[in-house]
């Protein structure tokens, strides 16, 4: 699992980056200044770095300047400032990406993602050393570079379809609930989630079974929830 920090001395800005990036499947770490990020760059192996310019103590550029002494590791700069200058500066010191603020989350992701697949095919650290992969029959999920294949097809999930199958593929054979999967992919209690589960079950199922009303892979179990039939 790819490891991101995201470094903002706003922590609603850090836990919204965090909530969207974290239903992508990365593992979220938190920091709130450039010292708090350099003293986990340096317990950490972390991916790729999320920073913020303008904070207490040390700021994103500095600590960028830090950082790039002894790591290779992608970083994207967040800033409120849009000027083609701070922009320049920002890239010139050894960011990756630049983002202004406000900034539409979804961007946000597909930005943390271009960096991570162009960091690995350049061969560098953030390239995970083994792939995770789960099977079932000619279902299958890599973890890693988040593809879910059928019979060798890509299939497209939307992130919460995934984690749910990921859940399900993790444990396969066990029954989850419709409140343990709730409770699982949203993190939070499940009051009223039987047709928000269902819907994204039936919409799995359309896009990973021959035939969705007799399922091969994501089987009911009546009065108790759902699983992956183990091979």
């Amino acid at each position: 699992m790819y490891k991101i920090l995201v470094c903002d001395d706003d922590r609603e800005i850090v836990e919204a980056i965090e909530i969207y990036l974290s239903q992508e499947g990365y593992q979220i770490l938190k920091a709130y200044d450039g010292i708090e990020a350099l003293e986990i760059l340096e317990k950490e192996k972390v991916n790729l770095l999320i920073i913020d310019v303008m904070m207490p103590r040390l700021d994103g550029i500095r600590a960028t300047l830090k950082i790039r002494e002894k790591n290779s590791l992608p970083i994207i700069i967040l800033s409120a400032k849009s000027e083609d200058t701070d922009k320049i500066l920002g890239l010139n010191i050894g960011a990756d990406d630049y983002v202004t603020k406000p900034f539409n989350p979804l961007e946000l992701v597909a930005r943390v993602k271009s960096q991570l697949r162009r960091f690995n095919e350049l061969g560098g650290t953030a390239q995970e050393p083994k792939e995770t992969i789960y099977k079932v029959g000619g279902l299958q999920i890599n973890d890693d570079l988040k593809q879910v294949t059928v019979d060798g097809e890509f299939v497209k999930l939307t992130p919460i379809e995934y984690n749910i199958l990921l859940l399900l593929m993790k444990n396969q054979g066990k029954v989850f609930s419709i409140n343990q999967i709730y409770e699982s992919i949203w993190n939070e209690e499940a009051i009223g989630a039987d047709n928000t589960v269902a819907v994204h079950i039936r919409h799995i199922r359309e896009k990973i079974e021959i035939n969705p009303k007799d399922p091969r892979y994501l089987k009911v179990v009546w009065g108790v929830g759902y699983k992956i039939e183990k091979a």
